[in-house]
Order: C-alpha cells, then structure tokens, then sequence
C-alpha cells in the first residue's frame, strides 16, 4: 500500500490536469488509478484488515483463557498449609498455629482474588466483544460498502458506458461501474432494500443494543434508500443522453436533489455509530481491565505474608525442640 499510494496519486493528478485542459485522456487517466485501487490497492487493505481482526480475536481468545496453573497451584498450597496444621494438631494438641494460620489465610485471599478477578474480567471482554466489536466490524464492513458504491455512481459518469461487462457473465452488456454501485448498495441494504431487515445496516441494527447507538444505523439506513432512489433517477437522465442534468443529480449543487449529499449523511450516521459502538467497547474493556487492578502487587505482597508467617509457624514449633 505504501508503494502503490504514490502512484494512485500521481494518476488521479493525471487526470486532473489533463480534465484541466478539456482532453478526453483525463476520464482514461481516472479509469487506470480507480484499477489500480480495485485490483492492488483494496486488496492489499482487506488482507490487512482482515489480519488485524484475526489478532484481536487471538488476543481475546488469550486474555480469557482460565488461569488454571495459577489456581491449581494455590489449592495445592492452601491444602499443603492446612495438611500441616492438622498434623501438626494432632502431635501438639494446639488447635491453632498463629503463623501458618496467617499463611493459609493470605494463600486463601490470593487465590479468591485471582479466580473472582478473572471471572469478572473476562465477562467485562466478553461484554465488549458483545457490546463492541462485533457492531464495529458490521459498521466498518457497511462504511466500506458506502464508499465502493459511491466510487462505483462516480465512475459510471466518468467512464460513460466505456467499460461494461463482458458477454457470458452475469449482466453482460451493463455498465461495469453501474453494477458494481449495485451490488454494494445490495450488500449494505438487503434483499429487502430497505436497511432494516437484512443486508449489513440491518445487521448492524440488531447488534445495536441501547437507542443511542441504534438512532444513527436507522438514519444510515434512510439515507442509503435515498441515494438508491436518487442514483436510479441519475441514471434515468444518463441513459436518455442528458449527461450534465445526470451530472448534477450526482455531483451537483442541488444538495435536496444530489445522490452525493445522501451519501455525505449516510457517511456522517455511520461515523456516528462508529464512534457510539468505539465508546462501549472501551468502557466495557475498561470495566474488565479494572478487576485486575493491584492484583500482581497484591499477589506479591500476600506471598510474602504467606512465606513469612509460614516460616514463624514452623520456627516455633521448631525452637520447642531445641
């Protein structure tokens, strides 16, 4: 991505300068930098993005694992302590041993301490993955979506049914771009259509749990089914031939008429979910963090109150004998 970034650049300056000068070339120009970032450069970010969602669900598989060798080496120790106190009850007849009573009760702390602060920590992970991730995984996937078509409404009007897909397959004849715009429009709105019961906006909806984060995904949906509308009356204007009234019902000044405005608030309501889904994911992974507050301190501290009166205990049974 970083070696092809430069040259993507240098295209789209391309073909700028060469629309500056009214030649054909700059549509050709735009066409070969929008290739390059279908078939290199997207590519190479899914594969990031992809991989960055694999190592958080790694880490999150790791931070819940059960310490089992912590906790099974604190009952083995707290039954080792109480093993020799009955022993040694039953060679003295003194019920208690103040320093290895001390001792089994530090152990007995500490291994409470470490089964209740993971449980709880883990739940607070869980909550976040639950609460979190995975709508921010469906938002970020819908905002893709979001982006492709309205690259794919735009190359339409650039390429003007220069590039259309080949016999044999699927749509063969249409506008390469035009069913591109289509087929993320699809994905983000459903077979329905309509953004809320299916598609990657209705997804995203069920997963939205408190009105707040729920509010933007509705308006996200709204404001996709009026670009759709306002894209296939766009398209109406381009194929009757009225190329600069399409125009303005994509990229024009007409904000109330302009599919680009509809895209411009559907990109807002996305980041505003994205950012309500951010917040519940960071308060839940703190609430988890939290648990474990002090407990490698604690955890050093009561094990030295545990070795210490443990060796108290046994000297003083010990100086008896002397």
């Amino acid at each position: 991505m970083s070696r092809l970034l430069p040259v993507y650049t240098a295209r789209i300056e391309a073909a700028r300068a060469n629309n500056r000068q009214g030649l054909p070339l700059g549509g050709a120009w735009l066409r070969n930098a929008n290739d390059l970032m279908q078939e290199e450069m997207l590519p190479a970010a899914e594969r990031l993005y992809q991989a960055e969602k694999e190592r958080l669900r790694t880490d999150y598989a790791t931070a819940q694992g059960f310490p089992w060798v912590a906790v099974g080496l604190g009952v083995l120790t707290v039954g080792a302590l109480g093993g020799v106190q009955h022993a040694l009850y039953r060679r003295t007849n003194r019920r208690f041993n103040m320093g290895l009573l001390g001792a089994t009760t530090a152990c007995g702390v500490l291994l409470v301490w470490v089964t209740a602060g993971h449980t709880l920590a883990s739940a607070g992970l869980s909550d976040s993955y639950e609460r979190g991730v995975r709508s921010l995984n469906v938002l970020n996937d819908a905002r893709i979506s979001a982006l492709k078509a309205r690259g794919g409404e735009n190359l339409t009007l650039v390429a003007r049914g220069a590039v259309t897909v080949p016999a044999g397959r699927k749509f063969a004849g249409q506008d390469s771009y035009d069913v591109a715009y289509r087929a993320e429009m699809a994905r983000l709105l459903g077979p329905e259509g309509d953004g809320r019961s299916g598609g990657l906006l209705g997804q995203a909806l069920e997963l939205a749990d408190d009105p707040a984060g729920g509010g933007p995904v509705r308006a996200a949906a709204d404001r996709a089914g009026e670009w759709r509308e306002r894209h296939l009356k766009a398209r109406e204007y381009d194929e009757a031939g009225d190329y600069e009234q399409a125009l303005k019902r994509v990229i024009g000044a007409e904000k109330d008429e302009a599919t680009g405005a509809s895209f411009d608030r559907l990109d807002a309501a996305l980041e505003k979910a994205l950012a309500h889904e951010q917040g519940e994911f960071e308060r839940a992974a703190r609430t988890g963090g939290g648990a474990l507050t002090g407990l490698v301190a604690g955890a050093l501290v009561l094990a030295a109150l545990g070795t210490a009166g443990a060796g108290v205990g046994i000297a003083r049974r010990l100086a008896e004998y002397r």
